[in-house]
Formats: C-alpha cells, sequence, structure tokens
C-alpha cells in the first residue's frame, strides 16, 4: 500500500504525461484568385491602406462625424460589452483547472432517539455510540469548523481544450467589433454623401425652377403681344410645376439621412439638423485608391477572421467532448476542528482531517458522451463551411463594388458631356424661339431634358462616392489590422 507522502510525486508525474485529446486547429486553407477578375480605373493593385480611407475624401466634417460615431455608436459600445463579457466567461472557464477551497462552520444541537441508545448499549464508549454518549433526553451541542480542499487535475485536456476555445471566442468577439466599425463607417460615410448629394440636386431643381419661370414669363409675354398661344404658357407652367413638385421629395430624402447620421453617432435623430442643413458640396473621389490582392482579405476583412475563430473554437470544443471519455482523476482534503463542548473547540485533541486521491471512470452514459462529440463535430464541419462561404461572399462584394465603382465612373463622364449638350441645346432653342424660328416645344424639351440630365449626374457623382465606399467597406478597411501573428 503506498504511502500518503507518495501521492504528490504520482501527481506531479501524472500531470507531466498529461495529453490533451481531440484534433489539434489548423487554419485551413482557402484559394483565392491570384487578381481581381474587375479592373476600373483609379483602382491600383498595391497594399491596401484602408484604416483611415474616409480621409481620402479630404473632408473635414466627414472626418467630424467619424470620429463621434467612434466614440458614441450604441452598436459598437454594445460590441465592447461582449468583448468583456467573452473575457469573463474565459475566466470563469479557466478556473475549472485550478483548486478550490471552501471554508465551513456549523453548530448543531442532537438528540439521539432511546431506540438508537438500546441497540448500541448504554456503556459503549467507541464508534457512533461513544460519539453520541452524551446525547441523551438533554441532547448534546456539536461544534464544527474546518476547511475543504479539491481539485480535479486536468489529466487529459479537456479543460485545457475548453481555455483554448474561451480564447479563441474573445478573439472572434474582437473581430465582430471590428466587423461592426468597418459597417459603421461605411454608414456614416453614406449618410453624409446622401445628404451631400441630395442638397445638390436641391440646388440644381431651383437652378431649373428659375430658368423655367423665366421661360413662362417669356411665354405670357408673347401671348399679350399676340404672338404665342394659350397652350404655349400652360405647357411652360405645367413644367414648371412638374420640377417644383420634386423639391419636397428631394427634402425629405436629406432630413431623413440626417437623422438617420443623428442615431449613428448615439444621438437624437434631430441632433445634426443645425449642424449638417447648409449645403455644402459633395466631394470629389480620391485618385489612384490602392485595393490589395485578393489573398489580402483573409488578414483583413473582420467577417473573415471572426470566422476563422469561431471555427478554432468548434475545434478545441471536440477536444472537451473528447476528454469525458476519459477517467477524471481528483485530489481532496479537509481538516478542521469538531467539538461537542465550545471551551474544548479549538484544541489539539479536536482536530481532524483526511486527504487522497479520487478517480471517475465512465463505464455507462447511455451514448451520451459519444453523442456529444458526433454533435460538436458537426458544428466543426458547420463553422468550416461557414469560414470558406464568409470568404466567397468578401470576394464577390469586392467584385461587385469594383464594378459599381467603374460603371459608375462611365456614367459621370457620359452624363457630363450629354449636360453641356443639353445646356447648348436649351440655349439655342430659347434663343430661336425669341426671334421666332422654331417652335415653343422645341425649348420646352430642351429645358426638361437639361434638368433630368443635370439631376442624373449628381445622382451618379453620389453613387460614385457610395461605391467607393461599399469598395472600403468590402475591403475591410476602417481598423488597424494587427501585425503578423497577433
Amino acid at each position: 500500500m503506498l504511502h500518503p507522502a507518495a501521492w504528490p510525486g504520482i501527481l506531479l508525474s501524472l500531470l507531466a504525461a498529461g495529453c490533451t485529446v481531440g484534433p489539434n486547429y489548423r487554419r485551413p486553407e482557402t484559394p483565392v484568385p491570384q487578381t481581381w477578375a474587375q479592373d476600373s480605373n483609379g483602382l491600383t493593385a498595391e497594399p491596401v491602406n484602408a484604416a483611415q480611407w474616409w480621409t481620402l475624401f479630404d473632408d473635414m466634417q466627414l472626418d467630424s462625424l467619424v470620429d463621434r460615431a467612434v466614440r458614441s455608436n450604441k452598436d459598437l459600445r454594445l460590441a465592447e460589452a461582449r468583448i468583456r463579457q467573452a473575457r469573463a466567461q474565459r475566466r470563469v472557464t479557466a478556473s475549472s483547472g485550478l483548486p478550490t477551497l471552501n471554508a465551513t462552520g456549523s453548530y448543531s444541537r442532537i438528540k439521539r432517539s432511546s431506540a438508537f441508545s438500546s441497540s448500541f448499549g448504554a456503556g459503549t464508549t467507541g464508534g457512533t455510540s461513544g460519539f453520541f454518549g452524551g446525547a441523551g433526553s438533554g441532547g448534546l451541542d456539536l461544534f464544527q469548523t474546518g476547511l475543504d480542499a479539491s481539485w480535479e487535475i486536468d489529466v487529459f485536456g479537456g479543460v485545457r481544450r475548453s481555455v483554448e476555445a474561451a480564447n479563441a471566442n474573445i478573439a472572434a468577439s474582437q473581430e465582430n467589433l471590428n466587423d461592426v466599425l468597418v459597417t459603421l463607417l461605411g454608414e456614416v460615410a453614406t449618410n453624409y454623401f446622401e445628404v451631400r448629394g441630395n442638397q445638390r440636386r436641391i440646388e440644381i431643381a431651383r437652378q431649373n425652377i428659375e430658368t423655367q419661370r423665366q421661360t413662362v414669363e417669356l411665354a405670357r409675354g408673347k401671348f399679350k403681344a399676340g404672338l404665342g398661344s394659350r397652350l404655349e404658357v400652360v405647357q411652360a407652367e405645367a413644367l414648371l410645376a412638374t420640377t417644383e413638385s420634386q423639391i419636397p421629395a428631394l427634402d425629405t430624402a436629406v432630413k431623413q439621412s440626417i437623422h438617420q447620421l443623428g442615431v449613428l453617432l448615439g444621438s437624437e435623430p434631430g441632433a445634426l439638423l443645425q449642424e449638417l442643413s447648409p449645403p455644402k458640396a459633395m466631394p470629389p473621389a480620391p485618385p489612384g485608391v490602392p485595393i490589395g490582392l485578393p489573398s489580402d482579405l483573409l488578414r483583413r476583412r473582420p467577417d473573415i477572421r471572426r470566422a476563422e475563430r469561431q471555427l478554432a473554437a468548434a475545434t478545441a470544443q471536440i477536444g472537451v467532448a473528447v476528454a469525458d471519455l476519459f477517467p477524471k482523476l481528483s485530489l481532496t482534503g479537509s481538516g478542521g476542528y469538531q467539538s461537542t463542548k465550545a471551551s474544548e473547540f479549538i484544541r489539539p485533541g479536536s482536530q481532524f482531517w483526511s486527504y487522497g486521491p479520487g478517480l471517475t471512470l465512465p463505464l455507462f452514459s447511455g451514448g451520451r458522451i459519444r453523442g456529444n462529440i458526433q454533435v460538436q463535430n458537426a458544428l466543426q464541419e458547420q463553422a468550416l463551411i461557414t469560414y470558406e462561404s464568409t470568404v466567397l461572399t468578401a470576394l464577390q462584394d469586392v467584385e461587385n463594388a469594383i464594378v459599381a465603382y467603374a460603371d459608375t465612373q462611365a456614367a459621370c463622364d457620359a452624363l457630363a458631356r450629354a449636360v453641356d449638350a443639353n445646356r447648348q441645346a436649351a440655349q439655342i432653342s430659347h434663343d430661336l424661339y425669341q426671334k421666332g424660328l422654331t417652335d415653343f416645344l422645341n425649348v420646352l424639351q430642351s429645358e426638361g431634358a437639361l434638368y433630368q440630365v443635370e439631376d442624373r449626374l449628381v445622382q451618379n457623382e453620389q453613387q460614385t462616392l457610395t461605391a467607393l465606399v461599399a469598395l472600403f467597406k468590402a475591403l475591410g478597411g476602417g481598423w488597424q489590422i494587427p501585425p503578423e501573428g497577433d
């Protein structure tokens, strides 16, 4: 029989020889294209440096909005709270591999029954009857205090795998924060460009309204002079009213975007009305935007990084489940003082103690353990598929953003030429009508076409900026990527 003093050495040997069951995680090798399928003027394959991409637009008001949103947005604060939750959960998990120590204390009044006394004999001094010998009809007091300690030794690594999963979950929570940040920055910039774009559309509408009012006055003057018809006057008034009807809808769009920005900044919807209501020009698209290579997405996109960490956590959980197949070794001990008299409580003769190892081996669990292993394997497979799908979606996002940016640029070039041509047509038709050399319908058509193409040009300029924001968002821009190995 082993002497109790030999147990610490045996336990240390078991710890040294302990293994960690379950699969060891390896980051999946995911194939990605060497280059982007789409190409666009102004986009280069140089390494992405998009940690503060919004500064490329050189708009101080946009910079200020972004700064305030990062400080006060509610979704970011929620994501930060989830990181704190994951860190606290890791401490809870890690505590399972450490010894526990509890202090105990109790007092009880004991009275034995007459049947108990007669069964053991009144003169017995040993065993249970001896201990309770004084518990006659009046009973006795029992004072007890001490310490209880226990330690389940992580021989097969179940706790270590749990801590591994918890660490991966912390990293996933951090990547979720980064993903929320990327989305937030994109939403702030998009809504800001919508405000400025719709304000510019209102300005263009008012400019065309002024021109069309002059045309109405011209038609009325010629009608009064007997050189025109009432129909021309009514047609001019109809075009003017149609253009005037565009302003309320555009004003609504401006205010709704401002309200959305207020909420994104963690304020009430109307908090930015005074600041953003004065019209301001949209910033131009920056030239030479670096977008890097497809392989860069694996390190930059927070949703890909989060999916990869979730895969690591799911892999570690397999080891946690497999560890339940193996024996569990524990070491327990207790000690303290026990006495029937308060005056004799803290004395050497009242001391008691016990310690020793324990072993638990699962023999029959109704398939629960192996079923749980199958569950964790299936969850790990789902996490792998989710990771691969996230990579494909990220590639699609970038390709779509490149196409949208290229197409809106091409549309803006064509619309700019169309604006110049329609301005000339409107001026020529107006001059010819004053000289009586063309029909009034040509004047109305030229003015209506000019307004439409000017409005479409502003919309496409706004869409170009929005497409560029979508591209930065698709690239995962907006946060500082950690050094390799972090």
